[in-house]
């Protein structure tokens, strides 16, 4: 497997990196910079990338099942809920061999909704939380929103780190929050949503990408999806070497959501081509990587009617997230 970024150090003392505010900020800035050209060479070159046609119907479906299907939206309302997990479970209705979504996202208000109407179906619950999206609120309200959905059943919570606290350079405060959520947490797997677009670049993304670990986060999301750019091929390869190189110092499995801008079948295989190469095999399950792309849904179930059936079919006779 080649590479376009150094690795940190397999013997990075991790425990001394946390030790105080000073040790992080050293542990940060120590890490190797990101080499611009070569990712950006090499995310061009996988967009070029195709795969056979008789492996193609197997990655269409592994996407439809790493997809957290979501609305978040001011105007969700219970039935609108209970629409999108009878989708979750049964994306395509006159495919039943179509697989389930990996997981349906919701405000935590919602959760208990999304919770009833999936009971059985092993498709996750996940909430956001934390002062979904901006994270700008006090840690107070972080915790309580967090309870909320936790109380209500969700089993994955996307929190969003404050980037606030991130730009300016307090990264002992945004570390101390995500311990403090991951805590709240339970046994409720943690997201931790660094609005990558809103970063200062690759540098910043491998930082917080390193701090979101240190501090315990289960998978690492690029985005909220309410900004552009959200999920790129650059960022989310910056964040499949992130951990890879978690997996090598400590042996731990850490996931990544690339979440938001992919919209296309076709952009979906090139990052699960990403994730084969860039991290390894063992990524490509519904627990090491997600999608964040209700609208992509709709295209995938698309192209995976074209691969069986030979002719393309109708949008209107496809369900669409």
């Amino acid at each position: 497997m080649t590479t376009t970024v150094p690795a940190p150090r397999a013997s990075l003392d991790l425990a001394d990196a946390v030790r105080d505010d000073g040790s992080l900020r050293r542990f940060l800035r120590g890490l190797p910079g990101v080499d611009q050209v070569g990712l950006e060479r090499r995310s061009a070159a996988l967009a070029t990338r195709s795969i056979k046609k008789e492996s193609k119907l197997r990655a269409l479906d592994a996407a439809i099942s790493m997809i957290d299907l979501t609305t978040l939206e001011g105007s969700d309302t219970p039935g609108k809920v209970r629409s999108l997990c009878a989708q979750a479970r049964r994306p395509d209705p006159d495919h039943p061999e179509v697989p389930p979504v990996a997981a349906v996202c919701v405000y935590p208000d919602l959760a208990g909704t999304a919770v009833e109407a999936l009971r059985g179906s092993g498709v996750a619950v996940a909430a956001v939380a934390t002062a979904f999206p901006a994270g700008r609120s006090s840690r107070a309200v972080k915790l309580a929103d967090t309870a909320l959905a936790v109380d209500a059943g969700a089993s994955e919570i996307d929190m969003v780190i404050d980037r606030g606290a991130w730009l300016s350079g307090r990264y002992g405060q945004v570390f101390d929050e995500i311990v403090a959520v991951k805590a709240a947490c339970g046994p409720a797997h943690l997201k931790v949503i660094l609005e990558t677009g809103e970063l200062a670049g690759y540098d910043d993304v491998r930082r917080a990408s390193w701090l979101a670990l240190l501090a315990g986060a289960d998978v690492i999301k690029t985005s909220t999806g309410k900004i552009s750019p959200a999920a790129t091929l650059p960022v989310v390869q910056v964040m499949l070497q992130a951990v890879r190189d978690w997996h090598r110092a400590t042996g731990e499995l850490r996931g990544v959501k690339a979440a938001g801008g992919i919209r296309t079948s076709k952009d979906a295989i090139r990052h699960l081509v990403a994730v084969n190469e860039v991290a390894g095999p063992q990524w490509l399950t519904p627990d090491l990587f997600r999608f964040g792309a209700s609208s992509l849904l709709g295209d995938l179930l698309r192209q995976r009617r074209t691969q069986a059936l030979g002719h393309y079919e109708n949008t209107d006779r496809i369900g669409t997230a």
